[in-house]
């Protein structure tokens, strides 16, 4: 059976993902303590996914749980992408 992809949460999460890292920035999503440097918060990703969730039209059918994790995924490759990007600016 081919992946359940629900294009409308996918952009819902996207803009959302968006309008936080352009407001927040990078180092929102980042954990501030512990011994990892540019370590990513799981829920800060989940917060994204949350939030794109509640302001979904409510008679639209819940997403299936496939089209979540796939957009949990994307956001977390964006997310490393940007703080690969990061690392090689400052020179790590």
């Amino acid at each position: 059976m081919a992946d359940i992809i629900d294009l409308t949460f996918l952009a819902d999460v996207r803009r959302f993902y968006k309008k936080l890292i352009d407001k927040r920035g990078l180092s929102y999503f980042l954990q501030k303590e512990g011994p990892r440097l540019f370590h990513i918060e799981p829920s800060k990703v989940e917060l994204v996914l949350r939030t794109a969730l509640r302001t979904r039209d409510p008679q639209l059918p819940r997403p299936h749980d496939k089209a979540i994790e796939h957009c949990r995924k994307e956001v977390r490759r964006d997310l490393i992408r940007r703080v690969a990007n990061a690392m090689l600016q400052t020179g790590l």
